[in-house]
């Protein structure tokens, strides 16, 4: 065994390994919690001023997070945050985790890991560990992340520190599933690193460590994750706009098919993709793909599908609108739920968003409620929901468009107030009469 890997294990047995954070978001806050709970020492590091304030006050902002928690990690000194990236001389192991878009042009946008390199390669210091987690294409610890990190420290990897990655495995709102209990995946260069992140992962976390023989592996196993979603999605989607012009009800017949014990898993349609992973990760492999001549037919066909479903979404809107003898043009439309999935604070690419745009272009007037996001921004532009809503207000419109299926609205009383409802999430499925419902 070589001396740096003895030490590092040491260290992790010990509870002697400061740990840090880059990136106090989604899933860079709910790790460094993780971290700090489990008695390493850890600090976070952001260019959000605001962020590194919240979290130095003990003030919570991400749903994943227990406040009391932070709170007192935070009372305790066990968590700190800072912008002051000279802080990494103190540090034995860092964690990356920032965001990784998509630019105007549907391509990855990887200069936050760029960046978040060079500022770690100023003070990386021997015997200390690296690790990328935010989502990226296959290569990118390899070849972005490692020459960035020796060529700015002046230390070789695999003899004077270890390099890894391990996919972020964060679902917003999963009520089984957090940061603490999510099985983890990592792949580093060379045996000795695996081996030894593995074991920082596992004095943390209590779900599985999953090895694999390289970065590359991990890379693409979290793309794959995320894209046999998209296609499925996409897949359940198409179908749900052939089964609309079949007269067919595309929900009764995956409810049926996912009596099979075995071979199906049930995927739903809705007014199209929204998060951080699902719509922008298979972009990444698309990318990747070219520079090796291939054509990611498949992916390439779904997230087409995905992209024309607000517009469809639209389309169906106008034709429930048609059968009042009323134009989209100057229509009140209330649309129920921004957020890009239930019961959760985040937009983040929300389908429904892109909904209320497409309804704007064709001059409808929209109002929007979501019981967890009373205003969101939108192209430099703060838009405000309403506060509440009441039986006269839902009334007064022409439609109601459900694009969030939030579990804290009482459709019972949409419905019996509703002139026309379009549910493209069938939330209101037990719900009778429905004369005046109409579902994706």
């Amino acid at each position: 065994m070589s001396d740096m890997k003895q030490k590092l294990l040491e260290k992790i047995g010990s509870k002697q390994m400061t740990v840090g954070v880059v990136g106090m978001g989604y899933v860079g806050l709910p790790l460094a919690v993780e971290k700090a709970k489990a008695g390493f020492k850890t600090i976070g590091f952001d260019i959000q001023a605001e962020k590194v304030r919240l979290v130095n006050e003990g003030h919570n902002y991400i749903g994943d997070v227990v406040d009391q928690d932070l709170k007192q990690l935070v009372e305790a000194g066990t968590l700190s945050a800072t912008a002051d990236f000279s802080f990494i001389k103190d540090v034995d192991f860092v964690a990356i985790c920032v965001p990784t878009p998509l630019d105007r042009h549907q391509q990855p946008d990887i200069s936050y890991v760029r960046e978040s390199s060079k500022q770690i390669a100023k003070y990386l210091k021997k015997e200390s560990i690296v690790v990328l987690e935010s989502t990226t294409y296959p290569g990118t610890t390899e070849e972005l992340v490692k020459p960035i990190l020796e060529e700015g420290s002046s230390l070789k990897c695999g003899t004077d520190f270890y390099l890894g990655f391990s996919p972020e495995r964060v679902d917003p709102g999963n009520r089984i599933y957090k940061t603490k209990n999510t099985p983890k995946v990592v792949g580093a260069i060379g045996q000795d690193a695996t081996e030894v992140i593995a074991a920082m992962y596992r004095a943390v976390l209590d779900g599985d460590v999953y090895e694999v023989s390289s970065p590359a592996v991990a890379e693409m196993e979290k793309i794959l994750e995320n894209t046999y979603r998209n296609i499925n999605i996409g897949l359940v989607n198409e179908l749900a706009m052939l089964c609309d012009r079949m007269g067919i009800s595309v929900w009764e017949v995956i409810d049926a098919a996912k009596t099979k014990p075995y071979g199906f898993q049930a995927f739903y349609p809705g007014p199209g993709l929204g998060g951080h992973c699902i719509p922008l990760d298979p972009y990444y492999l698309s990318w990747k793909a070219r520079e090796y001549g291939f054509h990611t037919s498949m992916i390439e066909s779904s997230m087409m599908i995905h992209d024309k479903m607000p517009e469809y979404c639209v389309e169906r809107a106008g034709k429930i609108l048609n059968q009042q003898e009323k134009a989209l043009k100057n229509a009140r439309i209330l649309v129920l739920g921004v957020a890009y999935k239930q019961d959760i604070d985040d937009y983040r690419e929300s389908p429904a968003i892109r909904v209320i745009e497409e309804l704007e272009k064709e001059q409808a007037l929209i109002d929007y409620y979501d019981p967890w996001i009373m205003q969101y921004k939108n192209n430099g532009k703060t838009v405000e929901g309403l506060k509440e809503i009441t039986a006269e207000a839902v009334a007064a419109y022409d439609l109601v468009v459900i694009t969030t299926a939030h579990t804290n609205v009482d459709y019972n009383m949409i419905q019996e107030n509703a002139k026309a409802v379009f549910d493209t999430k069938n939330v209101m499925k037990n719900i009778w009469p429905r004369e005046n419902i109409e579902v994706l």
